[in-house]
């Protein structure tokens, strides 16, 4: 049985404590009685579904195919990849088209941008060697690497800065890369941002030693960040019910779904309008906007203490995964 399947209504009762416990004004997309797109504005403290899509300025198919997505109402924020071949027209179209990027931290897949600075091209090479020799790299701390881990965030923060004028309020990575041992021990994300957690609900083939770290990644975050309650990707789509419980989730929490328009499947979704008919009245987020302002988030990332989350009677798929083993 799928995990979500054995979720009870109970639960779904339940207030979720993770990141909509003040109460903020934001727009939604919904679908009017004749089947229309429509938008309108509501108080948080029920659910909420953000679907973002990434690699925003990988290269210019990528970012267009992402875009027609958006300006359907079918996704909410993009993750935005810095010093790629589509970089600089990814940041102007989303100023322009009022697009709501985060940075897509990229360690892994080589900076394809013209004349991108030859020391930050062989600080990622070094890192992207390490990462990808072996799964078990994420999870190591290696402290030979530390300042080319630092500089490669480094640079990745001031490019964002200067293509999007802000500093980003969400981080998240290529290949999830954002959550290994030198990011997060290291302290390279910056404090009191919204960034992306594991996959909820994700199969491990090492459950035990997956799960235990895990857990202390989950810990790690909720200390020093602020999360969603569940984080999921779109495919497979075909999976029986699989939608239909995330979108039931979605009613009582905030849930993230990824998704990746430039995959035809994905993009055909996105844009032909299945979206809506297959999750009627569920209020999908025009922005990643969980609290308003990061100077808000900041505040409820200072004065947070979590102990009711675990008291209130249902706690993070993957926590509750990880404690059956």
């Amino acid at each position: 049985m799928n995990f979500l399947q054995t979720l009870t209504p109970g639960h779904l009762k339940r207030k979720a404590l993770a990141v909509h416990s003040g109460h903020a004004s934001v727009r939604f997309h919904t679908s009017s009685p004749e089947g229309n797109r429509v938008e309108v504005e509501r108080q948080t403290g029920n659910g909420l579904l953000i679907i973002n899509a990434d690699d925003w300025g990988r290269d210019p198919h990528t970012t267009d195919s992402i875009l027609h997505c958006a300006l359907r109402g079918a996704v909410s924020s993009a993750s935005a990849m810095v010093f790629m071949e589509d970089s600089e027209r990814a940041a102007a179209i989303a100023q322009e088209s009022n697009i709501d990027a985060g940075l897509h931290l990229n360690f892994t897949t080589p900076f394809s941008a013209p004349h991108c600075p030859r020391l930050l091209v062989q600080h990622q090479s070094r890192l992207a060697h390490y990462l990808l020799r072996h799964p078990i790299a994420r999870v190591v701390f290696h402290p030979g690497l530390v300042r080319s881990f630092e500089y490669v965030v480094a640079a990745q923060l001031e490019e964002f800065h200067r293509l999007y004028q802000r500093q980003p309020d969400r981080l998240d990575g290529h290949h999830h890369v954002h959550l290994c041992a030198n990011v997060l021990l290291g302290g390279l994300l910056p404090p009191g941002t919204i960034i992306r957690k594991y996959f909820s609900a994700e199969p491990s083939k090492n459950s035990r030693r997956d799960g235990l770290y895990r857990t202390l990644i989950s810990m790690i975050l909720r200390r020093r960040h602020t999360v969603v309650d569940f984080f999921f990707s779109l495919p497979p789509i075909e999976s029986p019910g699989r939608l239909q419980h995330i979108f039931t989730l979605s009613r009582q929490f905030v849930v993230e779904m990824e998704t990746h328009p430039v995959n035809p499947e994905e993009y055909r979704f996105l844009t032909g309008g299945e979206l809506f008919r297959r999750a009627p009245g569920i209020q999908i987020a025009s922005r990643f906007a969980l609290f308003g302002t990061r100077d808000k988030w900041r505040r409820e990332f200072a004065c947070r203490q979590n102990p009711l989350r675990s008291c209130a009677g249902f706690r993070d798929i993957d926590d509750q995964r990880n404690a059956t083993h």
